[in-house]
């Protein structure tokens, strides 16, 4: 294993540590002490609520690690975070103190290509009320969204999707300039 993973950081409400900037800067800290190596971290970013107008504005961030445990091993760990940063799972896309995917394991494909491309192109309106009961490796919708491509472009742009075929910098230029530009620097 000793795989380097890319990890995506958001919130957008308080936690008991205080501010979404605060809770991710705790997060980051929180990932050292569970004995994962933080290689790089991005910037912070403002970014909109996704699905546009479903809570307050995010605040967002990429790490890479270095993990010596299996990947759901790992999503375990980022689960446990969560909950004791007082993430609770009652909706989807809720507003949340905090928010760790597990973006991708090195070049890992998980389950398999079709299951992969199952969730990759599910619409919209089915991932509103769809989601998939183990892990599925890279993030099947990363390619679309800015709020996890510009952070992550700061820690791993050379990164290559397994299936696109695309680096995170070339995933992130193919997004519309307007979906990029909401994304904003802190």
């Amino acid at each position: 294993m000793n795989e380097i993973s890319i990890l995506a950081l958001g919130g957008n409400s308080h936690s008991n540590f205080g501010t979404p900037k605060a809770t991710l800067k705790h997060a980051i800290g929180a990932l050292e002490s569970r004995g994962l190596a933080v290689e790089n971290a991005s910037k912070f970013y403002s970014t909109p609520a996704f699905p546009k107008g479903s809570g307050a504005d995010y605040v967002n961030a990429a790490v890479t690690v270095r993990a010596n445990q299996t990947p759901t091993t790992l999503l375990d760990v980022l689960h446990d975070i969560e909950a004791e940063l007082g993430r609770t799972r009652e909706a989807r896309w809720a507003s949340r103190p905090i928010d760790i995917d597990l973006i991708a394991y090195g070049d890992k494909l998980l389950p398999d290509a079709q299951t992969h491309a199952r969730w990759r192109d599910l619409p919209l309106e089915d991932q509103k009320t769809l989601w998939p009961d183990q892990l599925i490796l890279p993030h099947p919708r990363l390619q679309d969204r800015a709020f996890v491509l510009v952070p992550a472009c700061d820690v791993a742009p050379d990164w290559v999707h397994p299936v696109l075929g695309l680096t995170m910098r070339e995933m992130m230029e193919n997004l519309p300039e307007s979906d990029r530009k909401e994304v904003v620097e802190l």
